[in-house]
């Protein structure tokens, strides 16, 4: 097996997204030397994977899966794990025209019931003709699978690779068929398949690769996402294929162990182009010593994309300070926002400008839905990042709830419109109907407002807290937490419920180390009394083990899940004072 990575530099002249479907993008790239990398937890690297070898690969396995009684459009479930077989299988459903949808991989091994559950949920949501999941999780699937009379055939990679190809023509999936599924990431609601066809996946890449990163010869791509995210899947798997990039992969579970061998792929291998959510970021700055700094030189990652999370400027400001010495220039920095139902982007901001904020006071935009600009001072400020503008041929508009444009500063609900859109949502038309408008405007389900054409996004509706009258955004109480010492960046948790009696209760769930009652009961006075100062609201505290917040396939924390739990083990009840306690 070759163990030498594949090359930065290419043999092709390059060809930024200029086809008409993911089997062609991958068909060009097979001419050229580039292709990917797998690295284990220790930097080693362990497989390499060609676009030339991954061509052959994804055409005898298309052959393979001929042989399963399966019809064009027919659906195939992937469990996807961060190896080359989902690669090969993903576009092996592009050879025939089957339609390939992505399973996670269990974010803790503790949890195998829950795990197994969802499964059972995505492979009958996604009407799965075909399942496939690595060795290491066959046993889920089996589990998930075992009274499913649906399905054809579920095995692993290995199995499929004894079952003869049929020497039969192929053809692969057109520009206006379903390229593959994407779930969403459950984080309000149960995940939804969002039905991605060809030629809209393509018009995002587009964007991303040409205008968003501006992608050119000598770029490198190093991703530790994983690939049943939308980030992972369209931006680090398909962006490097459509425009013959090397890319090299650390599994999602290694980073999170040890979230340094990223910057030292970055460091070792030269590359250029990285993205993560927020917490990817803060995680690496937690971890760094002194003697890790002196071993990195990140001077050629030009782009650090940001996105999948509401972005805080002082996680990459505490990024920034610290991999100074290493060559890192925090003008890498790119906010960008998208979501699944767009395929992936929708807007970015510009290259080489790092990150833009606007300091904008709080309770303005709470009690009046405006974003006034302040001066920081005793007010409560939120500092709204600047996530650019839409990229080509796509608009962006902001309205209130009537469907009314909204002018600049306003905060309204997100609209955009343009040729990435998903067809619907599989299965679901009510869905569909309510986020597909008129004139086919999708409403994203999240707020925000324009300012000179670029977007600053505000929180998701759903996550917005009405108390008085006053729009709070869950964030908002979030960083109060997180602002002091004990807590740190995604350890916190806000959401309204009810007491027993009906009545509205703010709820701020923390997890915390403290063991001592006295310092326990100090943190919690310190919390109500800040967010009292801020917003002029009392808050129930709930102070929580480590790792007690849930978290949805793609590490975002999920509030509705967090007041499910809340609600589980705390009985709300009103005292005489009107204060809160535990029944």
């Amino acid at each position: 097996m070759n163990r030498k990575a594949t090359t930065t530099a290419n043999v092709l002249a390059q060809n930024l997204a200029g086809f008409p479907s993911l089997s062609e993008a991958l068909d060009y790239a097979a001419a050229g030397v580039t292709g990917c990398n797998f690295y284990d937890a220790r930097g080693k690297l362990s497989v390499v994977l060609p676009y030339s070898e991954l061509q052959q690969q994804a055409k005898i396995t298309a052959r393979r899966l001929l042989q399963l009684n399966l019809k064009r459009g027919d659906h195939v479930a992937l469990v996807a794990d961060t190896h080359p077989d989902f690669i090969v299988l993903f576009f092996a459903c592009q050879y025939i025209g089957l339609v390939p949808f992505a399973m996670p991989i269990p974010l803790n091994l503790g949890s195998h019931a829950v795990y197994v559950q969802q499964l059972r949920g995505l492979l009958t949501g996604g009407n799965a003709k075909v399942a496939i999941a690595p060795k290491e999780f066959i046993g889920f699937l089996e589990e998930a699978t075992v009274d499913d009379k649906t399905l054809e055939w579920v095995g692993t990679p290995e199995q499929l690779a004894t079952i003869p190809p049929l020497d039969h023509p192929l053809s692969p999936s057109k520009p206006n068929e379903p390229a593959y599924l994407q779930f969403t990431s459950g984080s309000t609601r149960f995940p939804q398949g969002v039905v991605i066809t060809g030629k809209a996946v393509m018009s995002n890449l587009q964007g991303i690769v040409r205008t968003g990163l501006k992608v050119h010869h000598g770029d490198r791509c190093a991703s530790w996402l994983p690939f049943y995210h939308d980030m992972g899947l369209v931006g680090f798997v398909l962006g490097p294929i459509v425009s013959q990039l090397s890319v090299d992969y650390l599994r999602t579970r290694d980073f999170a162990i040890r979230p340094l061998q990223w910057l030292h792929l970055i460091s070792r291998n030269r590359c250029t182009i990285a993205f993560a959510p927020p917490f990817g970021y803060e995680l690496c700055t937690r971890r760094i010593r002194k003697a890790d700094l002196q071993k990195l030189n990140l001077a050629s990652w030009r782009i650090a994309g940001i996105g999948a999370e509401m972005l805080r400027s002082s996680t990459f400001d505490n990024f920034a300070a610290k991999m100074t010495e290493t060559g890192f220039d925090s003008k890498a920095f790119l906010p960008c926002y998208g979501l699944a139902e767009a395929s992936l982007a929708a807007t970015f901001s510009e290259l080489d400008r790092g990150l833009n904020v606007m300091s904008i006071d709080a309770l303005t935009m709470a009690e009046r839905g405006t974003a006034v600009r302040v001066k920081s001072d005793h007010r409560k400020v939120n500092e709204i990042v600047n996530c650019g503008r839409a990229i080509p041929d796509h608009d962006i508009k902001i309205v209130d709830n009537k469907g009314s444009s909204l002018p600049d500063l306003r905060v309204g609900r997100i609209l955009i419109k343009g040729p990435s859109l998903m067809s619907g949502y599989l299965n679901d038309q009510q869905s569909t109907d309510r986020v597909l408008l008129d004139d086919d405007w999708l409403d994203t389900g999240d707020l925000g407002y324009l300012f000179e054409h670029n977007l600053y996004l505000t929180g998701r509706r759903k996550d917005i807290i009405i108390v008085n009258g006053r729009n709070i955004r869950a964030q908002d109480l979030e960083e109060i937490a997180e602002d002091l010492d004990e807590v740190r960046m995604g350890e916190a948790s806000a959401f309204d419920t009810e007491d027993t009696d009906g009545r509205q209760t703010v709820v701020l769930v923390v997890e915390c180390r403290l063991t001592d009652s006295t310092t326990r009961q100090s943190l919690i006075k310190r919390l109500q009394r800040k967010v009292y100062e801020g917003f002029g609201i009392y808050c129930y505290v709930d102070l929580v083990v480590p790792h007690t917040l849930p978290r949805t396939s793609s590490g975002k924390l999920s509030r509705v899940a967090a007041r499910k739990g809340f609600m589980e083990r705390v009985d709300l009840k009103q005292t005489d004072s009107g204060q809160l306690e535990t029944g």
